[in-house]
């Protein structure tokens, strides 16, 4: 007997059933491989956020919400604020380098974008800039922005161009080499100067700190916590809080796509039963002729099983480019919202692959244990006699 010759026969019996079938598992795992390989990118994405912004600690509002947090990493506004005097009790801190950020939004060529005000020189050093275009700010007062290579390209922004932002005209200084990183789809003020137009006198959003010694980091927390009633997070504390955060909402991503994956379980469980009815004489004349339970039992567990190989190959091609079609829609519509400056691409991981695959073909097994058990039960008469 060729198993493989009669399982591909049964298959191909009816080709509607089988696309039908087939089409099932592949949405179920295409929908679970886009997300998962989006999950995975942005996670990646994040990571690269929180290493661009090179601070050892992250000085916080005391009561800071926790969705702040991943606002913070990617460069957008926050609700809560700290006074400016703040600042300067901890810029006196030995063995510390911090400097303060101001974050708001407002329209810049009628589009809504982040304006952050900073303290140029302290800044530029913090942050080891570099000038693509132009030039920075000459002082720290000065009336002018300086842009990232990104937000130009996507304003159609050039070196001397005039924007406004809340009724007042800057002219464009300098633009930002590219750092990949939020900087990049950034509006830089000076600090005194943002503060003025934003009406937010003596008032910051957040501090980044360097520390002189990595190995006094406990020490120079509990400095900070003295002067200032305010929260203090490490890069990897803050990190792990705002990928913690998004690993949640990965994960009941990823339990909705499961649903589509049970449905086409059962979609498979109803083809092989209707193939266990459609089929008794077959087995019938195939158990006559010598064939075992157990030959019977693999012949319709093979079936299943290419079921889910099928699918789950078609699901990961279908899950990839799906997943790489949204990266380059999120990153057209949605960059100045989640993370400016980075494009959330998906990549092929092979692990993503293998385990897209193995899932599928654990599902399909699963599904078709029961109709194999039912047909692998029949004995020759009761499948010969069947009408």
């Amino acid at each position: 007997m060729n198993t493989i010759k009669l399982v591909c026969r049964n298959l191909f019996r009816r080709k509607g059933r089988f696309v039908f079938t087939l089409l099932g598992i592949s949405i179920g795992m295409a929908s679970f491989v886009a997300l998962l390989s989006l999950g995975g990118s942005m996670r990646g994405e994040v990571t690269r956020q929180a290493q661009a912004m090179g601070a050892n600690f992250m000085i916080m509002p005391e009561d800071i919400c926790v969705f702040n947090l991943i606002a913070i990493v990617t460069g957008e506004t926050i609700s809560e604020s700290l006074p400016h005097e703040i600042f300067e009790r901890i810029e006196v801190l030995d063995g510390i380098t911090v400097i303060p950020h101001l974050t708001q939004k407002a329209a810049v060529k009628d589009v809504p974008s982040v304006i952050v005000g900073i303290l140029p020189e302290e800044t530029r050093s913090f942050r080891e800039w570099e000038m693509e275009e132009g030039e920075y700010f000459a002082y720290q007062d000065e009336n002018a922005v300086v842009i990232g290579s990104d937000f130009a390209e996507r304003r159609g922004l050039n070196v001397g161009d005039e924007v406004t932002i809340r009724n007042e005209q800057f002219t464009v200084k300098g633009m930002l080499a590219p750092n990949h990183s939020n900087d990049d789809m950034t509006v830089f003020l000076p600090l005194s100067v943002a503060q003025r137009l934003f009406e937010k006198e003596g008032v910051i959003s957040y501090m980044s700190a360097k520390v002189d010694d990595m190995a006094k980091m406990e020490q120079y927390e509990a400095a900070i916590v003295a002067v200032a009633n305010v929260q203090v997070a490490t890069d990897e504390q803050l990190l792990g809080s705002v990928l913690a955060i998004l690993g949640s909402v990965n994960i009941t991503l990823q339990l909705v796509a499961a649903v589509a994956l049970i449905a086409a379980a059962f979609g498979i469980i109803n083809t092989m039963m209707t193939a266990v009815y459609e089929r008794r004489r077959e087995i019938g004349i195939l158990r006559a002729i010598g064939g075992k339970r157990r030959d019977v039992f693999r012949v319709f567990m093979l079936e299943s099983g290419l079921y889910g190989l099928f699918g789950g190959i078609a699901g990961v091609i279908i899950g990839l480019s799906a997943a790489v079609f949204a990266g380059e829609f999120i990153s057209q519509i949605g960059a100045n919202d989640l993370l400016k400056g980075a494009s959330p691409q998906a990549g092929v991981d092979v692990s993503v692959i293998v385990t897209a695959v193995l899932f599928s073909l654990t599902v399909s097994i699963g599904a078709g244990l029961y109709p194999a058990w039912k047909a692998a039960k029949l004995t020759p008469v009761e499948a010969i006699s069947y009408e």
